[in-house]
């Protein structure tokens, strides 16, 4: 049986431009988990890769960087965040874009510390809700989401055309 390491002091900044390498050398972690059929690895890759890069590149105003790490200032992760207009409501909404733990970083609060994070910004910058996608076949982050007391509201749906 797999022992949980403890959980890590996790502190939460902004992203600055020495930290673009870390961020891009997570990228290969959103596909760790069955994508559906019609999803090639390689192009998810390079599209969230391609995603991440113009955001730290642009800083576009509706994009906000982190970078999570622990006390001796070792980065654990990255969490992205955008903020959106309610389609509904045209109410502010706060939209985890990515959050991504590295590997060796798994199992100790990591991510729920950017979640918990996430969820104080959001209430900072008065959005009226926290949103984010996630692929079906990821069952660790949807446990995880689910836990932090997410749930589904449109279910997106896709049929590959031939």
């Amino acid at each position: 049986m797999n022992a949980q390491r403890p959980e890590t002091d996790v502190y939460v900044r902004l992203a600055q431009a020495d930290d673009d390498e870390f961020i891009l050398s997570l990228a290969d972690r959103f596909a760790d988990f069955e994508l559906p059929p019609w999803r090639k690895r390689s192009e998810t890759l390079a599209g969230i890769h391609r995603d991440i890069e113009h955001h730290l590149r642009t800083l576009p105003p509706a994009s906000h960087l982190f970078v999570a790490e622990d006390e001796d200032a070792t980065p654990l992760g990255f969490l992205h965040l955008q903020t959106r207009k309610d389609f509904f409501t045209g109410a502010l909404n706060c939209h985890v874009s990515d959050l991504v733990v590295a590997a060796a970083h798994e199992g100790r609060g990591v991510a729920g510390a950017m979640l918990r994070y996430a969820d104080e910004w959001a209430k900072e910058h008065r959005c009226r809700f926290l949103t984010l996608g996630v692929f079906p076949n990821n069952e660790r982050a949807r446990k995880l989401y689910e836990q932090h007391g997410f749930g589904v509201e449109i279910l997106s749906m896709v049929k590959p055309v031939k």
